[in-house]
C-alpha cells in the first residue's frame, strides 16, 4: 500500500472526529475573543516596558485575559517563567512550606519534575523538608480512588498534585472531566488544601479548562498550546486568587509580588499567540490523529487509541526496534522548516535519566506546539510526538514518515 492510499483512507475514516475538533475550536475561539473584548485590549497593551514595570498595563491585562479565558479568578503570565517545569516549580514553592506534604495521585511525575521534588542538594522540595508522596495509577491507567482515599486518611497533605498529560508513560492524558472528578474525590475524602494540575499540552483541547472543573491552580508553558506558536518564551499560572498571589511572591519577592515585572520587547506576540491558540491546537490535534491513524494501519500501537477522547495534543507510538523509533523521529526532523538537514543523535538532555532523541526543527527553540517528536532511548521503544502549526505541515510529515517506514 502506498503512502497516498494510506493517507486518503485515514482522512476519510477521521472525518467525523475532524468535524468535532473544528466545533470545539470555534467554541474556544469565541471564548478567547470574548475575553479580549471584555478586557478592552488595545494597542497600548502591546508596548514594551523597562525597569521595575510598575503599572505595566500590558503585563496586568495579559494576566486578566488568561484568567478570563481559563475561567480562573487570577493568573500570572510572564516571560520570566522559562518553561512548563519552571512554572510548575514556582507554583509548588509558592504554595508549599517546610514540613508540608504533597500527594500526587496520577503516578510518578514527568522526568523533569523529579529533580524538583526529590533532588538532593539542588534546592528541591526535599531539601526544604517538603515530602512528595505518589499514588500509582491502577491497571487501566486511571486514578486509583481507593488508594487515594487510604492515603488521605493516613496523613495530612497541603497539596494534591495531578499531571494531565502522559509524559513518558503509556497512558491516556486525563480529560477535564476526569480531573474534576479527582478534585471531587479528594474533597469528599476531607482534603482541604490546594488541588493543583500540571496543564501542559492540554489547553484548548476541550471546551473547559481544569480551573472550570474544581481545580484550584494550574500551570503551563507558552511555547506549548496557549502561545499559539507565536509566544517566544514564557509560562503561566492560573487559578484561585489567593493561590496565584502566593505564587507571585515566589516569582518575584515576598515584598512586591505581582506589582513588578517588565518586558523590553513588548507583549504583542503573547496576546496574538493566545488569540490564535484555539485554531492552532485544532490543527495539531487533527495532524496527530492523521499520523496516528496511518501508523495504526501499519500495525503500530497508539496512545490514545484512535477514536477515543482527546485530552491533550500528544500522541505516543510504540515501535518494535530502536531503528524504527529513530527513523520515525528523524522523519519529523527531515520535514521541519528549521534545521531540516540535521542528522539526529541521542543525547543526555538536562532533567532526564537516559539519553533522549528529539526532533524539534522549530522557529521557537524547543516549542512543542510546533511539530516535534522525542523519545527516551529505552525499551519499550516509544516515540512521543505533538504539535503542528498547520494540518498541512502534519500531512507532509506523515508522507515523510510513511515513506521511510514503508521502505
Amino acid at each position: 500500500m502506498t503512502a497516498e492510499t494510506l493517507i486518503a483512507q485515514a482522512e476519510e475514516s477521521l472525518s467525523a472526529q475532524f468535524r468535532e475538533i473544528d466545533s470545539r475550536a470555534l467554541f474556544n475561539q469565541k471564548k478567547v475573543l470574548d475575553a479580549f473584548r471584555e478586557e478592552r485590549v488595545a494597542l497600548r497593551h502591546f508596548l514594551p516596558s523597562t525597569g521595575y514595570g510598575y503599572g505595566d498595563e500590558g503585563r496586568e491585562t495579559l494576566g486578566r485575559l488568561y484568567a478570563r479565558a481559563f475561567g480562573a479568578e487570577s493568573a500570572i503570565v510572564s516571560p520570566a517563567l522559562l518553561s512548563g517545569t519552571h512554572a510548575i516549580t514556582v507554583a509548588l514553592f509558592g504554595i508549599l512550606r517546610p514540613g508540608d506534604a504533597v500527594l500526587c495521585i496520577t503516578g510518578t511525575p514527568y522526568d523533569t519534575l523529579r529533580g524538583v521534588v526529590w533532588g538532593e542538594g539542588n534546592g528541591s522540595l526535599a531539601d526544604f523538608g517538603v515530602r512528595f508522596d505518589v499514588v500509582e495509577l491502577d491497571s487501566r491507567g486511571k486514578i486509583d480512588a481507593p488508594a487515594v482515599r487510604a492515603a488521605l486518611k493516613g496523613r495530612k497533605y497541603a497539596m494534591v498534585y495531578l499531571q494531565r498529560s502522559r509524559g513518558y508513560e503509556l497512558r491516556d492524558a486525563f480529560t477535564v472531566s476526569e480531573l474534576g472528578a479527582a478534585a471531587k474525590l479528594v474533597r469528599d475524602a476531607g482534603f482541604c488544601g490546594c488541588v493543583f494540575a500540571d496543564n501542559c499540552y492540554g489547553e484548548f483541547v476541550e471546551e473547559r479548562e481544569p480551573t472550570e472543573a474544581g481545580i484550584d491552580l494550574i500551570a503551563g508553558s507558552l511555547i506549548k498550546n496557549p502561545g499559539g506558536g507565536l509566544a517566544p518564551t514564557g509560562g503561566y499560572i492560573a487559578g484561585k486568587r489567593e493561590a496565584v498571589k502566593a505564587c507571585e511572591y515566589r516569582l518575584t519577592a515576598p515584598s512586591v509580588g505581582g506589582e513588578i515585572g517588565s518586558y523590553a520587547y513588548g507583549y504583542q506576540l503573547f496576546y496574538q499567540g493566545l488569540f490564535l491558540s484555539p485554531h492552532v491546537v485544532a490543527q495539531s490535534l487533527k495532524g496527530g490523529l492523521l499520523i496516528g491513524k496511518c501508523m495504526e494501519m501499519l500495525g503500530f500501537e497508539n496512545f490514545p487509541k484512535i477514536g477515543g477522547p482527546l485530552a491533550d495534543i500528544t500522541r505516543a507510538i510504540r515501535f518494535r526496534t530502536e531503528e524504527e523509533l529513530t527513523a520515525f523521529i528523524q522523519s519529523v526532523q527531515d520535514v521541519s522548516p528549521v534545521d531540516s538537514f540535521v542528522k539526529l543523535e541521542p543525547w543526555d538532555m538536562p532533567g532526564y535519566d537516559c539519553k533522549v532523541i528529539m526532533a524539534a526543527g522549530t522557529f521557537n527553540a524547543g516549542a512543542s506546539i510546533e511539530l516535534s517528536a522525542d523519545a527516551p532511548i529505552r525499551a519499550p521503544y516509544t516515540a512521543y510526538f505533538q504539535g503542528g502549526l498547520t494540518y498541512e505541515h502534519c500531512k507532509l510529515a506523515c508522507y515523510a514518515i510513511l515513506g521511510r517506514l514503508l521502505r
